[in-house]
């Protein structure tokens, strides 16, 4: 997962894969809540599942402004990206 591109193909299959959401309904506009019915539990589950696929450690803050799947999108970015 080096682009942003790679990176929404993952989130969407593991979307599809945990929630049983439809591929053609997560696109980076769709927001988490109110378009893709998620919750707080679901956003706890999707954060360890990111952890688990980018062997980063994942820091809850980042993804708490979140709203859309591209947001989540640019968190992960950063994640993967950062130095440390």
């Amino acid at each position: 997962m080096e682009n942003r591109e790679q990176i929404l193909a993952a989130i969407r299959e593991l979307m599809v894969e945990m929630f049983e959401l439809n591929p053609d309904d997560i696109t980076p506009e769709a927001r988490l809540y109110e378009d893709l019915d998620f919750d707080s539990i679901d956003a706890v589950d999707m954060i360890v599942r990111l952890k688990e696929m980018t062997g980063k450690a994942v820091k809850p803050e980042d993804f708490k402004s979140a709203r859309t799947i591209g947001d989540v999108v640019e968190a992960v970015y950063r994640m993967i990206h950062s130095p440390l």
